[in-house]
């Protein structure tokens, strides 16, 4: 209900994102590509053994989950997965992480946006990382490096490995605290041009707390709050300045 459109957005930057990457209403041909593994991770009825090591689903909480229903209930959206191929597309990052890859259908966006970048993407369940690298295999992307294991223990471990970070997706841990220790080890390899996208800011009470304090964050410039998922930059020459935008 606070969110603007766009004869709101006075900011230049913030103005040319929203007209030519948040709203883009055109086509582009991985979306198809993409959907068409989603389609068949929605017919796939293998049963895994689940380790969940993040706050869990709320729409499962078994052991034992068939892909089909983890692509339902876990896999992002279309609408979200092709934001951030937009995103990546627009910003034409290097090195991308992306925290919580489930069975790589955002980590196939991410891909398909910047081919020839360097994508860190971390699960922590062992049998459904499994199922994403048959999918990077089945769509040919290798230019994805999967880290697997608790994200606590693999973060910082994998970031001392890159120079830089330029885009980060953070979907790895919806509670207070590991989302800010997630961030702030991402902060450590940021730049003025560095790229974070915080995924389900209002999922919880606790995740509503983090973004609030992200915001907060001294070397934070500007953040774009779009409900299910808030945008971060650290943009230097522009005002520390918040929106709030409807998507």
């Amino acid at each position: 209900m606070r969110a603007y459109k766009l004869h709101g957005v006075h900011s230049p930057f913030v103005f040319d994102l929203y007209h030519h990457v948040l709203h883009h209403t055109g086509h582009f041909p991985a979306y198809t590509y993409v959907e068409a593994l989603r389609d068949n991770l929605l017919n796939d009825e293998r049963q895994l053994q689940v380790t969940d090591f993040g706050a869990g689903s709320r729409s499962i909480n078994l052991k034992a989950r068939k892909v089909k229903d983890i692509a339902r209930t876990s896999a992002k959206p279309a609408k979200y997965g092709q934001l951030l191929f937009r995103l990546v597309n627009h910003f034409q990052p290097k090195t991308i992480l992306e925290l919580g890859t489930s069975l790589g259908l955002t980590s196939s966006y991410l891909a398909e946006a910047r081919k020839n970048s360097r994508i860190y993407t971390f699960e922590g369940c062992p049998n459904i990382a499994q199922v994403a690298r048959e999918n990077f295999r089945k769509q040919g992307y290798s230019n994805i490096t999967l880290v697997e294991g608790n994200i606590d223990e693999t973060l910082e471990q994998q970031l001392q490995k890159v120079e830089q970070l330029d885009f980060a997706f953070l979907d790895g841990n919806h509670r207070y605290e590991p989302t800010l220790r997630y961030f702030e080890h991402c902060l450590s390899k940021s730049h003025e041009n560095t790229v974070l996208v915080l995924d389900d800011i209002y999922w919880s009470a606790e995740m509503k707390r983090a973004w609030q304090e992200v915001k907060r964050h001294p070397q934070v410039r500007q953040t774009v709050d779009l409900y299910f998922v808030g945008l971060v930059f650290f943009r230097k020459q522009q005002p520390k300045e918040y929106f709030t935008l409807y998507y």
